[in-house]
């Protein structure tokens, strides 16, 4: 079974910066896309950012120029880096890895809270 575990949240204020980490425990180049989602008490998780195993990148339109996704095949770990938080970034953020070749097979994270202070 394919483990993801996020880590990196925490408290910080508006216009600050953290890094979150998705470490798998299988090869990330294995699936063909790693996400970041998030997801506020009462609402559906929304997309984030995506990184696909060609490395094309994609972010909401909400965080476009200020979060940058990116990874360390190396180390099996998915970042994202935040910067310029705003309260509206506030959430729980999970990790999602895809495999759509073969039996498509989805996996997430435990997830990690972010919190945005005003």
């Amino acid at each position: 079974q394919v483990q993801l575990v996020e880590s990196g949240g925490g408290l910080v204020q508006a216009g600050g910066s953290l890094r979150l980490s998705c470490a798998a425990s299988e090869s990330i180049v294995s699936f063909n896309t790693i996400s970041w989602y998030r997801q506020v008490p009462g609402t559906q998780r929304e997309l984030v950012a995506v990184i696909t195993s060609s490395s094309n990148r994609n972010y909401a339109d909400s965080v476009k120029g200020r979060f940058a996704i990116f990874r360390d095949s190396a180390k099996n770990t998915v970042y994202l880096q935040m910067n310029s938080l705003r309260p509206e970034d506030t959430g729980v953020y999970y990790c999602n890895a895809m495999r759509i070749t073969g039996p498509v097979s989805g996996y997430w994270g435990q997830g990690t809270q972010v919190t945005v202070s005003s």
